[in-house]
């Protein structure tokens, strides 16, 4: 087995420190900027595009005095990240001042009441939103509550839902909410006296959220609504693969619709689960920044099919081993959406160099880029030396471009070729979004269909139109379509 990120990287370490001439903890750095220069040395170190900002520059201070004065210019560390960043080719770096808790998100740990939504605009306001609901995480408060999917709702705790109002009403700091619900009537809601107050705690939703298996058309299909690349739930995802063995499936489902990525590594025992290929095979390459890419041996950079899972904890030590089950299949089935980024992404890409390829919903996000987690340690690790416990700021800075085995990918997402909405009520005139995995839910019937007859006509043309959503409950976390590797 052959699967590489990057073991060597820290050589650009040493280029990046050449000005100091001292460790870290020698450096005469104040502490009301101590953040400050953790930022700027990461993103120096790592930033993609770091050639491209000249404040990032190796010799932009002459010694560490020369860069304390510019750090003191910006008002907060955040402030000086979103300086630093090459807006708006850049629209995924960020920073935060809790990471335990971006950390629970990368395993989909986070304060939610489960009710995972999205918000529109009245028809013909500028003003009032309602929200759709289009999931429930399953032993969630609002499962327990009655919440389902198709629910609308226009009001919290009696208060019309605005374009101003919505992110103090539905992600503010109020742990506890009451929705209102609503009858769609054609756009314009109307509340139809029905309340549910739900309440957030920490809740991890397991991403395999539901695996079936038909038979239709003669076909033994499987199908896996997969919500999350988290490398907690590897194990999970690879025993869904070995009951699909059991089963004897030939066609393969992916339901990608509400997958906003993450892992890199767990992208490539997925897509080793689904196609068969030898160690030697080339999963993905990356393209990091210039000093990286320099400083580091070219195969450090490529990630290979595997026939095993691997994970190990941040001290090194193996939490999981044992071989995928892998279908070895010549053809896939994505359902994706607008909501579908990154690691999903990247698995669509990366198949498409060796199997048949097939895409049903609506164009995808367009995210190639890749990041790391950057801590204020010596190696930027979070278990790494002289680790500074006086904060808990880390980075999560874009550091790559990934690309399939031919050099390829697509920044501006992928067209299915057989497109179809998810039915908010643009399309019947009432919300139809049927239930999650049964065969008579309109993009999983629709791909069903694709399987068994070959047509990629949907018959109405009105069905590829998409409602355009202000936001939804999932890019208001932390961990919105993201896509990461460890830095090891």
């Amino acid at each position: 087995m052959k699967l590489t990120f990057l073991p060597r990287i820290l050589v650009v370490f040493i280029i990046s420190a050449l000005f100091y001439n001292c460790s870290k903890t020698e450096d005469n750095i104040p502490k009301d900027i101590e953040v400050q220069d953790f930022v700027w040395r990461g993103l120096n170190a790592f930033y993609l595009w770091q050639s491209d900002k000249p404040d990032l520059a190796d010799f932009r201070f002459n010694n560490q005095n020369e860069l304390n004065e510019y750090l003191k210019g910006f008002s907060s560390p955040e402030d000086l990240f979103e300086n630093l960043l090459n807006r708006p080719s850049d629209r995924f770096s960020w920073i935060v001042d809790d990471y335990v808790a971006l950390e629970n998100a990368f395993q989909g740990i986070t304060e939610s009441n489960g009710m995972d939504f999205s918000l529109f605009f009245e028809n013909g306001s500028a003003t009032n939103v309602y929200g759709v609901v289009r999931y429930v995480v399953p032993g969630s408060d609002a499962e327990t509550q009655g919440v389902l999917r198709g629910m609308v709702f226009n009001s919290v705790g009696g208060s019309q839902i605005t374009v101003t109002n919505y992110m103090d009403l539905l992600f503010g700091a109020n742990t506890d909410y009451t929705i209102n619900l609503a009858d769609f009537n054609g756009g314009n809601p109307t509340s139809n006296g029905t309340s549910i107050t739900l309440s957030k705690s920490q809740l991890q939703e397991n991403p395999i959220a539901l695996t079936k298996t038909f038979t239709e058309g003669g076909k033994k299909i499987g199908y896996l609504l997969y919500n999350q690349f988290a490398s907690s739930f590897d194990g999970q995802l690879n025993a869904a693969f070995a009951n699909f063995k059991a089963e004897a499936i030939n066609e393969l489902i992916i339901d990608l619709r509400y997958n906003g990525g993450g892992s890199v590594q767990t992208a490539t025992y997925l897509g080793s689960m689904i196609a068969t290929e030898p160690n030697t095979a080339v999963y993905s390459q990356q393209v990091w920044n210039e000093k990286v890419m320099e400083n580091n041996n070219a195969s450090d950079f490529l990630n290979y099919f595997t026939d095993n899972i691997t994970n190990t904890d941040q001290n090194g030590n193996v939490i999981l081993d044992e071989p995928i089950n892998s279908l070895g299949l010549s053809t896939v089935y994505f359902i994706v959406t607008e909501d579908t980024a990154s690691a999903s992404e990247l698995v669509i890409n990366a198949l498409s160099a060796y199997i048949d390829v097939n895409l049903v919903g609506t164009q995808t996000v367009g995210k190639q880029v890749g990041s790391i987690t950057l801590y204020d340690s010596e190696d930027y690790r979070r278990n790494g030396a002289d680790l500074n416990t006086n904060h808990t700021y880390a980075m999560q800075p874009i550091v790559l471009e990934i690309k399939n085995a031919n050099g390829e990918n697509n920044p501006n997402g992928y067209t299915p070729e057989v497109e179809l909405a998810e039915d908010f009520g643009q399309i019947s005139g009432n919300v139809n979004l049927g239930v999650l995995g049964d065969v008579t839910e309109p993009l999983l019937e629709r791909t069903i269909n694709y399987i068994v007859s070959g047509s990629k006509s949907t018959g109405k043309s009105v069905i590829s139109i998409k409602k355009e959503q202000l936001t939804n409950s999932k890019l208001q976390k932390p961990f919105a379509n993201e896509m990461y590797v460890d830095l090891k």
